[in-house]
This record gives structure tokens, C-alpha cells and sequence, in this order.
């Protein structure tokens, strides 16, 4: 690793410890030429997920539109943000675990569904009004049975 002060090659780990909920790893080091010191973080790499979309149009996955989408479902309920990042955080979990490069949209929604539906039922029914494009209150009332059964 690099000194940012003196540019030296030379250092040595002082402490090393999990940082970001155990997605990266915090590492306090000194520099065996000038005695500075810095932190360094070090990370999964992930490999870059594209999102298969319904008409088979390839999109790159973003995070921030799972997180609007739950946040969305969410809205006006007794759901924190730090829940929804804790979702977010699952579902990309599955997501990266089930494939090397692609995902479908649908695996996305039924994973996001899965989560709502241990958090919060109405929020978890929004979701689903939107996702699964209920054409009819008929199909509506069958997933609330469904919920309630």
C-alpha cells in the first residue's frame, strides 16, 4: 500500500477491523518510512448485475430505484428508513448470490415482495397492486385472502 504522505511501499497493519455491517474491512496502518499514519478500506468487489427487464430489455441494476421502490410502498407507514436499507441490503444480497451477471425484474419483485410481507402487510400489498398490474379489484381482494389466510 502507498503512503499518501510520503509515497513509500512500506507499512505495516496496526488494526484491522469489519466496517460497513461486515461488507468491508477497516485497516489502521503506518508508514515504516515517515511514521504516518492512515486507514485503507478494503471491499468485495462485486461484479456488475444487469437486470433482465419483463420485454427483455437489459438494464444495469441500481440500488436506488430498489430503495425508491420499497421506500414507495412504505410510504405513510410505521417502516424506518433504516428498515428499508436493511431490505434493500437483502434483496441485493439475493440477488448477487443467484447469479454471476443477470437477474430478472421479476426474481427483483418477488424477493422485495418476500421481505414486505414480514414487515409490513399493507406496504407489502402496495408493492404487489403495482408489481403484479392487478387488471381488477377481483385480483386485488385474491392476494388480500392469500394475506389473510
Amino acid at each position: 500500500m502507498k503512503c499518501p504522505f510520503c509515497g513509500s511501499e512500506e507499512d505495516k497493519v496496526i488494526d484491522s477491523r469489519s466496517a460497513q455491517d461486515g461488507r468491508a474491512v477497516r485497516r489502521r496502518r503506518e508508514c515504516l518510512s515517515c511514521s504516518k499514519r492512515f486507514t485503507t478500506y478494503e471491499y468485495i468487489e462485486n461484479v456488475a448485475l444487469t437486470v433482465v427487464k419483463s420485454d427483455q430489455r437489459r438494464e444495469p441494476f441500481e440500488r436506488q430505484k430498489l430503495i425508491d421502490g420499497i421506500r414507495l410502498a412504505c410510504k405513510k407507514r410505521p417502516v424506518s428508513v433504516k428498515k428499508i436499507e436493511a431490505m434493500a441490503n437483502e434483496v441485493e444480497s439475493v440477488v448477487q448470490e443467484l447469479s454471476k451477471s443477470e437477474v430478472t425484474s421479476q426474481k427483483i419483485g418477488e424477493t422485495v415482495m418476500e421481505k414486505l410481507k414480514g414487515v409490513d402487510e399493507v406496504a407489502y400489498v402496495r408493492f404487489a397492486s403495482v408489481y403484479r398490474k392487478f387488471q381488477d379489484k377481483a385480483e386485488f381482494f385474491e392476494e388480500l385472502k392469500k394475506l389473510l389466510s
